[in-house]
């Protein structure tokens, strides 16, 4: 049956916002770069996720009281995968290409997609979309520093549990209240890893450029992908960050002069093929939208309340 056009609009619109999403992540984890030699990837991932809570807590100034125990474990636990997500990324671009570590982080979001499947037919787009990241990883060729593909593939696990997380937090907090919650949960769970190395450096400048750098990365697209995943499938986004590794070598050409040869300007094609694919039938159905959101409010009802106002569940 076909979707009538203000469906159709809502989807697309839902992917430009991951799309911006992409283009943050990136363009911030490429100027994160920068502040390596003075305070080493850890550093720098706790200062940005620092800042990060701190500017969602002034901007949404969340109320925990009445929240159910499944609503912060749910939050929390979307934390420690962004902490986990956030310093093996960081660690993985100070050893490997930005668009290599991009690809291997995308494995993740690509297994979401082929579980969140609806038809046997769209097993094409992850498909295609795993042909272009190993041709832009091209494994075969040993050339690659291994621990920093490994921090890649760990970034990637991370990411696949981040999509998942990121949309049931969605579902069970308004605005970007348990965004606020899960960034300051995974700004503590950096902070005895980052901090020992970025406060003895710190610099007021340094202060200054983190906090800018953090409304690209995190702020920004952890607020983009939030809004994303309230109109998305967890599959169709995951399959349309495939999208990234392509932003990825983009932004490391510009920025930081890494080059890419035929073969992986070729998997960009078909990454990028696969995103236009699976985006076409990825809109979330209201139904679905719906169970998630009884489901949550259901376990509400069933536990103790942390507090006396219950908040509402978005509507």
């Amino acid at each position: 049956m076909p979707q009538p056009p203000g469906a159709r609009s809502g989807v697309y619109g839902a992917a430009g916002l991951a799309v911006a999403a992409m283009v943050s992540v990136q363009t911030g984890a490429a100027v994160s770069t920068w502040m390596f030699p003075v305070a080493g990837p850890l550093g720098t991932a706790s200062l940005r996720l620092a800042f990060a809570a701190v500017i969602l807590l002034v901007w949404a100034r969340p109320r925990l009281r009445g929240r159910s125990r499944s609503d912060l474990l749910v939050a929390g636990a979307f934390g420690v995968i962004s902490a986990v997500m956030t310093l093996s990324y960081f660690a993985a671009i100070d050893r490997i290409p930005l668009g290599v570590s991009s690809a291997l982080e995308f494995l993740g979001p690509l297994a979401v997609a082929v579980f969140g499947l609806r038809r046997r037919r769209d097993v094409v787009w992850p498909l295609l979309a795993l042909g272009g990241v190993l041709a832009l990883t091209q494994p075969w060729n040993g050339s690659l520093d291994p621990v920093g593909l490994a921090f890649g593939v760990l970034s990637g696990a991370a990411l696949g549990g981040y999509v998942i997380f990121s949309q049931r937090v969605g579902d069970r907090f308004s605005g970007v209240d348990g965004l606020a919650f899960a960034v300051t949960v995974a700004a503590l769970c950096t902070a005895p890893f980052g901090l020992v190395h970025a406060v003895p450096v710190l610099t007021p400048g340094m202060l200054l450029g983190a906090a800018g750098a953090a409304v690209l990365l995190p702020v920004l697209p952890y607020v983009l992908e939030m809004m994303a995943l309230r109109r998305l499938t967890t599959g169709a986004l995951g399959t349309l960050l495939s999208f990234e590794p392509g932003f990825a070598a983009l932004i490391g050409f510009l920025l930081l002069h890494q080059s890419l040869t035929v073969a992986q300007l070729a998997g960009l094609v078909c990454v990028v093929a696969a995103s236009l694919g699976a985006v076409r039938g990825g809109e979330r159905k209201p139904q679905e939208q719906d169970r998630m959101e009884a489901e949550a409010e259901s376990e509400r009802e069933t536990e103790p309340e942390t507090g006396v106002a219950q908040q509402p569940v978005r509507s």
